[in-house]
């Protein structure tokens, strides 16, 4: 099956109201991840990668911090397949005789590691999870290295200084090279938060464009968005509730494209614009992929694609899964990881932030 999904056109066309603001169009690639069962073949979130069974598994040395939060992987995967089936079944069993034994199982092999004196696991190395796989033919908005044509991201399910953060890494390398798989990699026996282990996902790449947020406008144009006149004189279609402060309307419609993507602008709002710069070259970073924590919110919801708004526009039910967060990820108070790259060379050192 493949996956599609389409992105409703803005409800007002901005350059139409502001001319300006055309030449700050940048293309980006939302990438619309939604639960399935992806193979070492395919882009993904939480799936598997294209890994050389020759080469190392990435481990994070720490240090890692301790909120106090931490759970074993199993347990969260568990908890996530009873949801998932009293999804389907809101008056099936809390457990069932199968995720009984599972259950049980895991709360032996603890048991086992505290009565062996076994070190916290958090003390060692810990193997770094798989975020994302990113196949340039599916991907054409990637720039990579050389002759690499696949990207592949992965992070430390702790939280790292000074943001409180995952610890993330990139590496680029070329699919036709890669000779023997690595079948089953090593994973981390817990996560500092379940919104650090991410569910597997196929993704559906679409290509649109997007516009900055009104913070990283110049004067000149922040204070036009604020002109209620100008969107008026524009019989722009916009809801008179938006009058007192129209760039509420401009960013949640218009400009940034909420959930994961490739590319694009920055998402800022928990900070005031805040530019990255290589460490080696000192050139100004450029967003790379957008780690998001939902594929949209009550002030995003116009950007839903027409194949979830049934989805989206349900009601509740038992289980308490949302459709906005098809990845489980979940970083910072619901915010954005965004990771920027070197545009003069993708292999200097990569940077995040927390938006």
């Amino acid at each position: 099956m493949v996956l599609v999904r389409t992105t409703p056109p803005r409800p007002v066309d901005v350059t139409a109201v502001f001319p300006e603001l055309a030449p700050s169009a940048r293309p980006v690639i939302r990438l619309h991840p939604r639960a399935g069962s992806p193979s070492v073949e395919d882009s993904s979130v939480g799936g598997p990668l294209l890994w050389p069974a020759a080469e190392p598994w990435p481990h994070c040395e720490g240090p890692h911090q301790d909120g106090g939060f931490r759970r074993p992987l199993a347990e969260v995967r568990l908890d996530r397949r009873v949801r998932a089936r009293l999804h389907r079944d809101p008056h099936g069993p809390g457990l069932t005789p199968e995720e009984e034994a599972v259950r049980a199982r895991n709360a032996a092999a603890a048991r086992e590691r505290h009565d062996a004196g076994s070190p916290r696991p958090a003390e060692r190395p810990v193997p770094l999870l798989p975020v994302a796989q990113l196949y340039v033919r599916d991907i054409p908005l990637l720039r990579p290295p050389g002759g690499a044509d696949l990207l592949q991201v992965l992070w430390c399910p702790y939280d790292h200084d000074p943001d409180h953060k995952p610890s993330t890494a990139l590496f680029w390398r070329s699919a036709a090279e890669v000779g023997d798989v690595l079948g089953t990699p090593p994973e981390p026996y817990e996560a500092e938060y379940p919104g650090y282990v991410p569910e597997p996902c196929l993704l559906a790449p679409e290509a649109i464009s997007e516009y900055p947020n009104s913070l990283d406008l110049s004067p000149e144009l922040q204070q036009a968005l604020e002109d209620w006149g100008r969107w008026q004189a524009a019989d722009a279609g916009v809801d008179d509730s938006y009058a007192e402060y129209p760039p509420e309307f401009y960013n949640g419609e218009l400009a940034n494209a909420p959930g994961w993507k490739v590319g694009g602008w920055p998402p800022w709002g928990r900070t005031d614009p805040n530019p990255r710069f290589c460490a080696v070259c000192a050139v100004r970073m450029v967003p790379l992929l957008t780690v998001a924590s939902f594929e949209w919110d009550g002030g995003t919801h116009g950007w839903v694609p027409y194949e979830d708004r049934a989805a989206a526009s349900a009601a509740g039910h038992v289980a308490g899964l949302d459709p906005a967060q098809p990845t489980g990820v979940e970083v910072g108070s619901t915010d954005n990881l965004q990771l920027y790259v070197c545009p003069a060379d993708p292999e200097h050192p990569h940077t995040d932030l927390v938006q």
